[in-house]
C-alpha cells in the first residue's frame, strides 16, 4: 500500500497541511507568542490526517523574533515536528531542491530556513510552465514572492530571505499584515492603527468577516471598523472623519502597494527579457497577483496567466506550499 504523505508549512502566523491527494487544512497559530506550544499544535494538525504515515516539511517560522537566531528557529521547529510526527518518516525541503532528514536539516540550516517559496516554485514550475520563461507571483498575508522560472526551475539570484529582499524577489508586503503606514510615510500617523487589509476591505477587494478579530485594534474585519482604523491614520476617529476621506486613503494605499510590486515584477522580467512569459499567480492575495499580471505595462511580455487556485482548488491553494512539498515528496519516493 503506497504511503500517504502529509505536507506541512510551518509559518509564524499559520500552520498549513495538505496531502498529495488534495486534502488540506490551515489553522492560525501565533508562533512568535507561544513557541513552546508548537509541538502540541502540530500534533493536533497532523491528527486531522490519521492515514498520513510520512511528513514532508517546509517552514518560514524560524524568522520569528521569539528565536534569538534563525538557526535556533530551525532547530526548535525541527524538534517540534519530530516530536509531533514521531513514528513517521519526516523530511525537510531545502533550497538546494532536495529533501533532508532532521539531522541534516539542522546542520544545513541556511538551506532549510524559509524554503517554502522554493518548494512552491519548483512544484508550479514543473506543473504549469515546464518550458520557457515564467514568473510566479505569490502574494501572501505578509510577503510577496516574485520567482523567475526557466524550463520549470526557479532561477532566483538569492536563496535566503536576506538576499532575496536585496534582489526584489522577496517583497515584504502582503494583503493582510502590512502596516498601512508602510505606504504613507509622514503623510499619516506612523503608528500601527491599520493594515493594508483594511484598505483592501474598504475598496472591496476582500470580503468582510465579522468573526475575524486579527486586526490592528482587535475589532472585526468589516468595512465599518476598517473605516475607524483608517480614520486614526489621519488623526481622526470614525465619527469625525468622513467615509470619503478613508475611502480616498484606502485607494492611495492600495495604489501604492500595486506600484511597488509592479515595479519589482518589471525589474525581474527585464532581467531575462523573455519574448513570451507565463505568469503563475497564487497566495491568499491571488486577486492582487492577477491584477498585477494583467496590468497593461506587461501586455507585451505576459502572454498568459495561470491561477494556482483554479488549478488545485481553494483549500489546497490556501495551503499551497504544504501541498507542493507533499507532491514533491510523492514524486521522489524511492
Amino acid at each position: 500500500m503506497p504511503s500517504v504523505i502529509l505536507g506541512l508549512d510551518i509559518g509564524g502566523a499559520n500552520l498549513k497541511a495538505a496531502t498529495s491527494d488534495g486534502r488540506a487544512a490551515s489553522v492560525p497559530f501565533a508562533l512568535w507568542k507561544q513557541p513552546e506550544n508548537l509541538p502540541l499544535a502540530l500534533s493536533e494538525l497532523i491528527a486531522r490526517f490519521p492515514d498520513a504515515d510520512e511528513l514532508a516539511v517546509t517552514m518560514t517560522g524560524e524568522l520569528c523574533d521569539c528565536f534569538e537566531t534563525k538557526r535556533e528557529g530551525v532547530r526548535r521547529i525541527v524538534s517540534a515536528t519530530e516530536h509531533a510526527g514521531v513514528g513517521r518518516r519526516i523530511r525537510y525541503w531545502g533550497t538546494d531542491g532536495g529533501f533532508h532528514p532532521a539531522t541534516s536539516a539542522i546542520e544545513k540550516q541556511p538551506l532549510i530556513a524559509a524554503a517554502n517559496w522554493h518548494a512552491l516554485a519548483t512544484f508550479v514550475g514543473r506543473q504549469f510552465a515546464p518550458s520557457g520563461f515564467a514568473i510566479l507571483i505569490d502574494v501572501g498575508s505578509t510577503t510577496t514572492d516574485l520567482i523567475p522560472l526557466i524550463d520549470g526551475q526557479p532561477k532566483t539570484i538569492g536563496l535566503t530571505d536576506e538576499s532575496r529582499m536585496r534582489t526584489g524577489e522577496l517583497v515584504y508586503t502582503g494583503i493582510r499584515r502590512t502596516p498601512a503606514t508602510t505606504f504613507l510615510g509622514f503623510d499619516a500617523a506612523a503608528e500601527f492603527f491599520a493594515t493594508v487589509h483594511d484598505a483592501h476591505l474598504v475598496v472591496g477587494n476582500v470580503e468582510e468577516d465579522e468573526s475575524d478579530m486579527d486586526t490592528a485594534d482587535g475589532r472585526p474585519a468589516t468595512r465599518r471598523y476598517a473605516h475607524g482604523r483608517l480614520s486614526r491614520m489621519l488623526g481622526g476617529d470614525p465619527e469625525q472623519t468622513p467615509v470619503s476621506a478613508t475611502e480616498a486613503l484606502a485607494e492611495l494605499i492600495v495604489g501604492r502597494q500595486r506600484k511597488v510590486l509592479s515595479d519589482k515584477i518589471a525589474a525581474i522580467i527585464a532581467r531575462f527579457e523573455p519574448a513570451r512569459a507565463i505568469a503563475i499567480v497564487s497566495g491568499s492575495g491571488e486577486f492582487l497577483a492577477f491584477t498585477l499580471a494583467s496590468d497593461s505595462r506587461f501586455q507585451d511580455r505576459i502572454q498568459s496567466i495561470v491561477s494556482v487556485m483554479g488549478q488545485i482548488g481553494p483549500e489546497c491553494s490556501e495551503a499551497a506550499p504544504a501541498y507542493a512539498v507533499a507532491r514533491l515528496a510523492a514524486e521522489r519516493l524511492p
